[in-house]
Protein backbone atom coordinates (compact mmCIF):
# COMPACT_ATOMS: atom_id res chain seq x y z
CA UNK A 1 0.00 0.00 0.00
CA UNK A 2 1.24 3.48 -0.84
CA UNK A 3 1.20 5.98 1.96
CA UNK A 4 0.05 9.46 1.01
CA UNK A 5 2.34 12.31 1.93
CA UNK A 6 0.87 14.62 4.56
CA UNK A 7 -0.16 18.01 3.14
CA UNK A 8 2.19 20.94 3.44
CA UNK A 9 1.17 23.20 6.31
CA UNK A 10 1.47 26.99 6.09
CA UNK A 11 0.57 29.84 8.44
CA UNK A 12 -2.29 32.13 7.46
CA UNK A 13 -0.65 35.52 6.75
CA UNK A 14 -3.40 37.31 8.68
CA UNK A 15 -4.14 35.29 11.82
CA UNK A 16 -1.19 32.84 11.79
CA UNK A 17 -3.50 29.79 12.02
CA UNK A 18 -2.01 26.62 10.49
CA UNK A 19 -3.58 25.90 7.08
CA UNK A 20 -3.17 22.70 5.03
CA UNK A 21 -2.07 23.40 1.44
CA UNK A 22 -4.62 21.17 -0.30
CA UNK A 23 -6.97 21.58 -3.28
CA UNK A 24 -9.91 21.60 -0.87
CA UNK A 25 -8.58 24.70 0.91
CA UNK A 26 -10.27 27.42 -1.18
CA UNK A 27 -8.62 30.48 0.37
CA UNK A 28 -4.99 29.36 0.61
CA UNK A 29 -2.68 30.69 1.88
CA UNK A 30 -5.41 32.20 4.07
CA UNK A 31 -7.49 30.13 6.48
CA UNK A 32 -10.78 31.77 5.51
CA UNK A 33 -12.42 34.32 3.26
CA UNK A 34 -12.46 36.73 6.22
CA UNK A 35 -8.65 36.65 6.54
CA UNK A 36 -8.29 37.02 2.78
CA UNK A 37 -10.50 40.13 2.79
CA UNK A 38 -8.65 41.62 5.77
CA UNK A 39 -5.39 41.28 3.82
CA UNK A 40 -6.95 42.80 0.69
CA UNK A 41 -8.24 45.74 2.74
CA UNK A 42 -4.76 46.37 4.15
CA UNK A 43 -3.36 46.58 0.61
CA UNK A 44 -6.19 48.87 -0.56
CA UNK A 45 -5.67 51.21 2.39
CA UNK A 46 -1.92 51.17 1.59
CA UNK A 47 -1.06 49.73 5.00
CA UNK A 48 1.00 47.20 3.04
CA UNK A 49 3.28 48.32 0.23
CA UNK A 50 6.00 46.95 -1.98
CA UNK A 51 8.93 49.35 -1.64
CA UNK A 52 10.17 51.14 -4.72
CA UNK A 53 9.56 54.00 -7.09
CA UNK A 54 6.23 54.39 -8.97
CA UNK A 55 6.37 52.56 -12.28
CA UNK A 56 4.34 54.88 -14.53
CA UNK A 57 3.77 58.62 -14.32
CA UNK A 58 1.98 60.85 -16.81
CA UNK A 59 3.38 64.02 -18.36
CA UNK A 60 2.22 66.17 -15.42
CA UNK A 61 4.35 63.98 -13.11
CA UNK A 62 1.22 62.60 -11.43
CA UNK A 63 0.54 58.89 -10.93
CA UNK A 64 -1.54 57.45 -13.78
CA UNK A 65 -4.47 56.48 -11.51
CA UNK A 66 -5.32 60.08 -10.52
Amino acid sequence: MLSANPPTLVKCPTCKRIVPWTPEQLFKPFCSERCKLIDLGEWVMEEKKIPGEPLIENEDNEPFWQ
